[in-house]
């Protein structure tokens, strides 16, 4: 008997996507965008070119993908209260990033946003997004966060977005895991692989955070998919963790004087991208 096609062994996203072994993905946060706390009514021109600039920067250093995050619309909203504003803004960035820089584009709307992402994507031709917390659920700073898969798969057959791939953190940051405390990391990665997530991420505890080579290795083992460590990770801890995990995405210690905030580091995206290759 066939198995039914929804359990098929997938192929791994991360080669499709990039082509290459220990991906290095670059994260660009945007300044502010419309309609958030902190955005001071510039033209969001500025912000396009803001993005592309430090899109550039890791592509020209050689990256192989980038991720567009709206980190700088602190504090962040819960998933419906985020406004077409932001939609239509992330859509027009990373648009635009894709045609500066011609590597793969992945999309995090924060905090959670997996519809507004999805549409972003398909708006934009984007070919990831990033969902934080994709099964289960979890209290965020934001209050509590339910995992969107079920709603968002169905929101990406509707949009005829099959081939867009869904990167899931695991154990996500800036937050409190009790609800599902009596389940482990392991098991929580299986639940996202079987909610149909693409690529597992493990994470450490905020941003910067340096991520538990033991806590990649649960969710490596766990399941077949992908994974990568989406934070803290340093010229320091990079060779460590890629004994363990598929890749890493990387923004912080690629900043100037290594804060989140300053703009891309061209000489340590240099430093960290050599390091790397000698690894691989």
């Amino acid at each position: 008997m066939a198995l039914d096609p929804v359990f098929k062994p997938k192929a791994n996203a991360l080669t499709d996507l990039f082509g290459t072994r220990k991906t290095l993905i670059g994260v660009v946060h945007a300044r502010p965008l419309p309609g958030a706390p902190s955005y001071d009514g510039a033209p969001v021109e500025e912000i396009y070119q803001h993005a592309v600039a430090e899109a550039r920067r890791y592509a020209d250093g050689g990256f192989d993908g980038i991720i567009v995050e709206n980190h700088g619309d602190i504090p962040f909203a819960k998933p419906d209260d985020i406004g077409p504003e932001t939609v239509a803004t992330m859509a027009l960035l990373a648009d635009r990033v894709g045609k500066a820089v011609s590597l793969p584009v992945g999309i995090n709307i924060l905090a959670n946003a997996a519809i507004p992402a999805v549409a972003a994507a398909k708006a934009s031709g984007a070919a990831f997004i990033r969902v934080n917390q994709w099964a289960n659920a979890y209290v965020a700073n934001e209050g509590i966060i339910e995992g969107p898969a079920a709603k968002a798969t169905r929101y990406r057959a509707w949009l005829r977005a099959a081939d867009l791939r869904i990167f899931a953190d695991v154990h996500v940051k800036h937050g409190s895991h009790a609800i599902v405390a009596d389940r482990s990391v392991g098991e929580m990665a299986r639940d996202a692989e079987f909610f149909d997530a693409d690529v597992l991420i493990a994470t450490g505890q905020r941003t910067a955070g340096p991520t538990s080579p033991e806590e990649a290795r649960a969710i490596k083992q766990a399941t077949p998919l992908p994974v990568v460590v989406g934070s803290g990770v340093t010229m320091d801890n990079v060779a460590e963790l890629l004994q363990v995990v598929d890749g890493v995405i990387v923004a912080s210690a690629l900043k100037q004087d290594g804060v989140w905030w300053n703009p891309v580091d061209p000489a340590r995206v240099a430093a960290f991208v050599a390091h790397v290759r000698a690894l691989r």
